[in-house]
């Protein structure tokens, strides 16, 4: 039997490791139009069934548009995931032409399901959820800095920081503009926006990052965010029940999501409170509102259904990352509006976030630590 032929690429900013298997070809190129042409050629000669390459922060997308445009089969796979099939099949040492070697054998033995590309306007609405969070982190750092900074330079800050926040509500407009030009964008966000709980920043991270709401159980959807709690059991023990994995963006506006739902509806809170009465942890009792919720005749829609059954889980993680909440009032944009809806209090929601937080497993495949340092950042 003919051996199919796959390619694995490793991906860095200025260059491109290929390695192609079985024929055992390699080749370095340039991360850059004119290595990209000589790449594709050789695949193209090649016939490849599958092209393996991972998610580098970016720099792989030019190559994955070309790629998939000249109609070859690309795939982009996690990082943890091939590491650790490397470490299976002994491969302990690591080099871009290593890795390359690794990603063609990943496509050989695995066999990774293809997946389309988005859109440009989807890409574009990711681009500027992204953006936003970036300036929300300066905005943060910026307040940090002023809280110990003498007077000359706190004008400085406070300068950057209008500055900034300027900006934020700018961003804020322009996702309004995109969901609102989009009639399948515009029903979803109308259909999210009707769960108690669930707000202008909410919907549009699910509609962005989230495609695959609405189409997936809510088991599934709640293992593709990162909010099911796995089994850790062998023999006789009986481990506790964790989650690991997933979208940690998703997970960070549904945490939100849940503690508004807590005071805004009334059958969510009832339960969460009656849980919390009888003794029962507050993070168990923000995982079993998962269930209640679904009792809400409100919510019979599926797709209602399947973001709030996810939102009320996401207090297993989300309370390791979000400590304590502080109020500020900040009405500067349609997405402010909608965060202080999201809260039911006329105030946009000031969080703490880990400075270190480091959690085993995450989606970046780094060996993390249970320990955490926090910071205050407003989402």
């Amino acid at each position: 039997m003919e051996r199919q032929v796959v390619a694995g690429i490793d991906v860095a900013k200025l260059r491109l490791d290929v390695a192609v298997r079985p024929s055992g070809e390699r080749l370095t190129v340039s991360n850059a139009s004119r290595g990209i042409s000589r790449l594709v050629n050789l695949l193209k000669r090649e016939q490849p069934e599958c092209v393996v390459l991972e998610a580098t922060g970016g720099y792989e997308l030019k190559l994955l548009e070309r790629l998939l445009a000249e109609g070859l089969p690309a795939v982009v796979v996690n990082a943890r995931q091939v590491r650790e099939f490397a470490r299976a099949t002994g491969r302990l040492a690591k080099t871009d032409a290593i890795d390359a070697d690794v990603l063609a054998h990943y496509a050989e033995a695995l066999k990774p399901e293809q997946r389309t590309l988005p859109d440009l306007k989807t890409r574009e609405l990711r681009a500027l959820l992204g953006r936003r969070r970036q300036l929300l982190g300066i905005v943060v750092a910026e307040g940090n800095r002023a809280a110990h900074a003498i007077d000359v330079v706190k004008r400085g800050i406070a300068a950057t920081v209008r500055c900034l926040e300027k900006q934020i509500a700018a961003l804020d407009r322009e996702l309004a503009r995109l969901i609102r030009e989009f009639p399948a964008w515009r029903e979803k966000a109308e259909v999210l926006r009707s769960v108690p709980g669930v707000g202008a920043v909410t919907s549009a991270t699910l509609i962005a990052e989230l495609p695959e709401l609405g189409t997936l159980n809510r088991k599934q959807i709640a293992a593709l965010v990162g909010v099911a709690p796995f089994n850790r059991d062998s023999g006789t023990l009986r481990g506790r029940r964790t989650i690991w994995g997933g979208r940690s963006s998703v997970r960070a506006v549904l945490y939100m999501s849940t503690i508004a739902a807590l005071k805004s509806n009334s059958i969510i809170g009832e339960y969460y409170r009656r849980l919390h009465a009888a003794g029962k942890p507050s993070k168990v009792a923000l995982v079993a509102c998962n269930a209640q919720t679904r009792r809400d005749p409100k919510l019979h829609a599926a797709k209602r259904q399947r973001v709030v059954s996810t939102a009320g889980r996401i207090g297993l993680e989300s309370r390791r990352l979000l400590t304590r909440s502080r109020y500020e009032s900040r009405p500067t944009s349609p997405f402010g509006r909608g965060l202080r809806e999201e809260r039911g209090a006329g105030c946009l929601p000031r969080l703490a976030m880990p400075l270190t937080f480091i959690r085993r497993g995450d989606s970046n495949g780094c060996s993390r630590a249970p320990q955490a340092r926090y910071r205050s950042h407003r989402v």
